[in-house]
C-alpha cells in the first residue's frame, strides 16, 4: 500500500504564508505556557523534599505523576481531535489545566503531598492533549520539507516559558539563599498559589477564550475523523515506533537532567554555593535555593539551540543535525559524571543546548508520511512522553542506593546530599545513544526504507 505524505490536499491560497503566520504565533503562546508549567515541576521537587520530608526517588513522583499522565491519555486525546477538530480540543486543553491550577490551592494549604500529585496528574493531561493537537498541527501548517524547522521555532518559545519559570519559581517559592533558611512552609504554599492559582489559571483562561473565538485554519489532508476508514497501519511504519522510543528515552534523559539539577549542584564537590555555613543541613537547604536558579540556564540553553537549529534545518537535514546533537550531549553528560566543581557544573547545564532540536527532529521524522493517521501517530509519540515519568525515578532510585551505601550519615531529614545524583546521571548517555541510533537509521521513512525493495 503506498503512503501517504503530509501535505495539504490542495494547494495554498495565496494569502496562506500571512494566515498561517497568524496561527502559528496563536499556536506557539500554547508552547510557551505548557513549557512554563512542565519546568516548574524541577522546583517543586526540592520544595516536596524540605515540606514532606522524602528521599530523592519519593521526590521525583513529581514527575512520575505528571508524566505517567502522557501515557494514558495520549490516545484518547488523539481521538478527541478526531471528534471535534484540533482548535476545540486546544480550548479542552487548557480548560482542563485551569481545574488543575485551582487545584493547587488545597494542595498547597493542607499541605498534602497526595493532592499535588493529583493536581499535576490533572495538568498534565491537559497539556497531553495541547500537545497531541499542536505538535502535528505546526507539523503540517506548512511545507513538508521545512517542518521540523518550524516545530523548532515553536519549541524554542515553549524553551522560552522552561528558561524564565525556573527561575521565577525558585526565587518565589525557595526564596533567597539567606530567606531559604527561616522560611516556613506556609509561605512557600502562599507562593505556589499566587503562581499556578492567580497567574496560571487566569492566564490560561484567557487563552482558552481567546482560541475559541478565532479562526485557526483546517488541515484535512492530517485529519482523520471517527467512523472513516483508512487504508493503513500505524505499525506500517517502522519510523513511528522508533521514534516512539526515541521520545521516551530524549523526555527520560533531559527531563532526570533538568530534575536533578538542584540537588546536583547543591552538592559541595559540584557547585559551592552557600560555602560559609557550616552546618551540613543548613548549607545544603540553603544551596539548593541557589543552585535551583541554574535550572533556568539549563533550559535557556534549550531555546537559544532551538532558534539556532530552526535556521540550521532550513539548511541541514533533521538526522545529520540530531545525531550530533545526540553525540554531544552524550560526551557531556559523561564528563559531567567524571569530573567534579564547575567543569561538571558546566558540563550538564551545557546539554540543554543540545537537548534543544531533539523533541521536534524526533517527532517530525517520527509522524512522516502517516497522512490522515497523522492524529494518531501524535497520540503514539505523546504516550511516550511518560518515559519523564519512568527515567528520572529511575536516576532517583540509583541515586538513594548509591547514597546508602556510600553517604550514609549525610542525611537532611529523610533527603540525602550524597553524591548518588552526581553519578547516576550516566543513565542519560544512554538514553543519548539511542537517539543517535535514531538519527542514523531508526528515523528512515518507509519511501526511503523500502526504496531499493
Amino acid at each position: 500500500m503506498a503512503n501517504v505524505p503530509v501535505k495539504s490536499s490542495a494547494p495554498a491560497p495565496a494569502d496562506s504564508n500571512q494566515s498561517y503566520g497568524s496561527a502559528l504565533a496563536i499556536v506557539t503562546t500554547l508552547f510557551f505556557m505548557w513549557g512554563s508549567l512542565t519546568s516548574l515541576n524541577d522546583v517543586l521537587i526540592p520544595y516536596a523534599q524540605h515540606v514532606f520530608k522524602l528521599r530523592l526517588a519519593a521526590s521525583m513522583l513529581i514527575q512520575t505523576a505528571f508524566f505517567s499522565a502522557y501515557f494514558v491519555f495520549s490516545v484518547p486525546s488523539s481521538k478527541i481531535i478526531d471528534w471535534i477538530g484540533y482548535r476545540k480540543a486546544i480550548v479542552v486543553g487548557l480548560l482542563t489545566m485551569v481545574i488543575a491550577c485551582l487545584g493547587f490551592y488545597p494542595a498547597a494549604k493542607i499541605p498534602s503531598f497526595p493532592f499535588f500529585l493529583g493536581a499535576l496528574i490533572v495538568l498534565a493531561t491537559g497539556i497531553t492533549i495541547l500537545q497531541v493537537a499542536a505538535n502535528p498541527y505546526v507539523a503540517v501548517l506548512g511545507k513538508p520539507r521545512t517542518a521540523s524547522s518550524r516545530l523548532n521555532l515553536t519549541q524554542a518559545f515553549n524553551s522560552l516559558g522552561t528558561a524564565v519559570f525556573p527561575w521565577v519559581g525558585a526565587r518565589v517559592i525557595l526564596g533567597t539563599t539567606s530567606a531559604a533558611i527561616a522560611q516556613s512552609t506556609s509561605q512557600e504554599a502562599n507562593a505556589i498559589v499566587r503562581l499556578y492559582v492567580y497567574f496560571f489559571a487566569v492566564a490560561l483562561f484567557i487563552l482558552a477564550m481567546g482560541i475559541g473565538i478565532s479562526k485557526l485554519p483546517e488541515i484535512r489532508s492530517a485529519e482523520h475523523h471517527i467512523g472513516e476508514k483508512v487504508n493503513d497501519s500505524l505499525w506500517k511504519h517502522p519510523n513511528l515506533i522508533f521514534g516512539a522510543i526515541g521520545i521516551f528515552v530524549y523526555v527520560g534523559g533531559e527531563v532526570a537532567i533538568g530534575s536533578s539539577i538542584a540537588n546536583y549542584l547543591a552538592l559541595p564537590g559540584i557547585g559551592g554555593f552557600a560555602a560559609d555555613i557550616t552546618d551540613p543541613a543548613t548549607r545544603y537547604h540553603a544551596a539548593l535555593a541557589e543552585a535551583a536558579r541554574y535550572i533556568s540556564i539549563y533550559w535557556l540553553g534549550a531555546m537559544i539551540g532551538r532558534f539556532i537549529g530552526s535556521a540550521l534545518l532550513q539548511k541541514i537535514k533533521a538526522g545529520k543535525l540530531l545525531a550530533f546533537a545526540a553525540v554531544v550531549a552524550a560526551l557531556l553528560v559523561t564528563i559531567s559524571v567524571l569530573s567534579n566543581g564547575h567543569v561538571a557544573m558546566w558540563a550538564i547545564l551545557a546539554v540543554g543546548l543540545f537537548n534543544s532540536i531533539m523533541f521536534p527532529c524526533i517527532f517530525t521524522m517520527g509522524i512522516a508520511e502517516l497522512g490522515p493517521l497523522t492524529g494518531d501517530g501524535s497520540g503514539i509519540l505523546n504516550m511516550a512522553i511518560v518515559g519523564g515519568a519512568v527515567i528520572p525515578w529511575l536516576v532517583g532510585k540509583a541515586a538513594d542506593l548509591i547514597n546508602r551505601v556510600y553517604y550514609p550519615a549525610m542525611t537532611q531529614g529523610e533527603t540525602s546530599w550524597g553524591h548518588g545524583i552526581h553519578y547516576a546521571l550516566i543513565l542519560a548517555t544512554i538514553c543519548y545513544l539511542y537517539i543517535l541510533f535514531f538519527a542514523v537509521s531508526g528515523s528512515k521513512p518507509n519511501s526511503e526504507r523500502y526504496a531499493k525493495a
